[in-house]
């Protein structure tokens, strides 16, 4: 697939800013570009044509781009479809829960037309992924278990690895489910979430490096934590590397390859 194949909705209630952004879009390749001005036009337009992606500004006149991409992760038709968050909001507080429910890129306002092509660019890998190859790694054997609270996050993961030819998957929900999974089967690999109930990312790390019989497994946290304290606090448990929400193949792919090679 190309850019110009890319079928997109923008949703933004300022007429100037629709003009603006699709300006970028078209100058980044992309043509087939549906603009409308609430989130409740861009879920009527989703019930007669499922798009690749939705474009929403974070505040609408009904509702948040936030609720807007809860509302599609609720729709069985449209639960897959990518969404990327254009925004100035800077507190993580409001930014949460579109990333726990998998936007694909939050864009910052204004963005750069560089920042612009990247997230395109990231689109387009998710829908056809490429086999990225992991050096030296046999990715059909790679045993991996995927473990965080939002389901939409899980899949998004899950679609990302399998776009660089790992097969095998098991899904834990939080901390604790996942203790249960690590104590009956043998992984190469743990993702997961660092905010989750029951059991959060951190402590999971601990109890893997200090009471599983798998101390030495490769884990990835991925999260949208922006403490310092908290987050050293991670490192120091023994987790092998931290990835930022919202993230892309190729980042993924870079630190899974580092990982995977200690």
């Amino acid at each position: 697939m190309l850019l110009s194949d890319l079928s997109i909705i923008l949703v933004e209630p300022s007429t100037t800013q629709q003009k603006i952004i699709v300006g970028h879009l078209k100058e980044a390749g992309t043509n087939k570009i549906e603009a409308v001005s609430t989130g409740r036009e861009a879920l009527e337009l989703v019930k007669r044509h499922i798009p690749d992606l939705v474009i929403s500004a974070m505040y609408l006149p009904d509702m948040t781009g936030a609720e807007l991409v809860k509302a599609l992760r609720h729709d069985k038709r449209a639960e897959e479809v990518l969404f990327m968050l254009v925004s100035s909001e800077t507190h993580l507080e409001y930014l949460e829960l579109a990333r726990q429910c998998g936007v694909i890129a939050i864009l910052p306002k204004p963005f750069t037309h560089g920042d612009l092509k990247t997230a395109l660019n990231a689109t387009l890998c998710h829908i056809d992924p490429e086999q990225l190859e992991l050096k030296d790694l046999v990715l059909e054997e790679l045993n991996v278990l995927i473990v965080d609270d939002s389901m939409a996050s899980r899949r998004y993961i899950r679609s990302l690895l399998s776009g660089m030819g790992i097969t095998r998957f098991t899904e834990a929900v939080d901390g604790r489910e996942a203790v249960e999974c690590i104590d009956n089967t043998f992984f190469d690999l743990v993702i997961t979430d660092y905010n989750m109930p029951n059991m959060d990312g951190r402590e999971l790390v601990s109890y893997i490096r200090e009471k599983s019989t798998q101390s030495s497994i490769p884990v990835l946290m991925l999260t949208t934590e922006r403490d310092g304290a908290r987050l050293a606090a991670v490192r120091h448990s023994g987790v092998s590397a931290i990835c930022d929400k919202p993230f892309q193949q190729q980042n993924i792919k870079e630190i899974i390859e580092s990982i995977m090679m200690l």
